[in-house]
């Protein structure tokens, strides 16, 4: 009987952490994983042991759980002072540093990240520069990527260079997800449910339920992906 009660003990602490954890997580907003900082990264970390830490302590978890949300809510209360304080954002995520310009490669702002020569060519030919003589500037921006801004003669040709006016291309809409028609998708885009099975029929699928992916290009379109690649329906 004591086991029972203690996998049952352990099962609702693991509840309660992945609970605290998710609306954590809501609060500090997709900045952690799309945008991470030294800080975020260090707060994620923390964040993450605590909540391991949660889920296996059964004795006292109100002091995990107070942890947990001290470090969630100062993640949250940091993330909204940077988005309202410039002082507090270049405190907290720092600033740009320019590691190269006109030709030269700045050795001190080099040193302040602490990127040696070998790592910035590196980042240099991840980022598809082999010919330093191309670049106009490099610069590492304080997520840790570095973004370059090529020489006007050594950019690609943009349809505004040759005088031509393309249509702009619009978001591809999913209309169709894993067999199950996105309803929501098809009424925000002008559509009907008809006009999308109209348009599949016509590719040969009977219904929906054959169909992995369907996306919409905002005109007539309609690209279809089968679930069984194989299968010709």
């Amino acid at each position: 009987m004591d086991w029972w009660l203690d996998a049952a003990g352990a099962a609702g602490s693991a509840v309660g952490s992945l609970s605290v954890l998710f609306v954590l997580a809501k609060l500090m907003g997709n900045k952690q994983v799309s945008q991470m900082t030294l800080f975020d990264y260090s707060i994620g970390i923390t964040i993450g042991s605590i909540a391991a830490e949660l889920a296996t302590e059964l004795e006292a978890p109100v002091r995990s759980l107070t942890a947990l949300v001290v470090y969630g809510l100062a993640a949250a209360g940091i993330s909204w002072l940077t988005v309202r304080s410039v002082k507090a954002r270049a405190l907290v995520t720092g600033k740009p540093l320019v590691l190269l310009e006109d030709g030269v490669i700045y050795q001190e702002n080099l040193k302040k990240a602490k990127l040696d020569l070998n790592e910035f060519l590196t980042y240099c030919r991840i980022g598809g520069w082999f010919d330093l003589n191309q670049l106009q500037s490099a610069v590492l921006e304080h997520n840790g990527i570095v973004s370059f801004l090529p020489k006007e003669t050594d950019r690609p040709a943009t349809p505004g260079d040759l005088d031509l006016s393309p249509q702009q291309s619009k978001v591809q809409v999913p209309f169709v997800m894993d067999g199950q028609l996105m309803k929501e998708n098809v009424e925000r885009s002008g559509k009907a449910e008809p006009w999308v099975r109209r348009k599949l029929t016509a590719l040969g699928y009977q219904d929906e339920s054959r169909v992995l992916l369907a996306l919409w290009d905002g005109e007539e379109k309609l690209t279809v992906f089968p679930k069984d690649a194989k299968r010709k329906y």
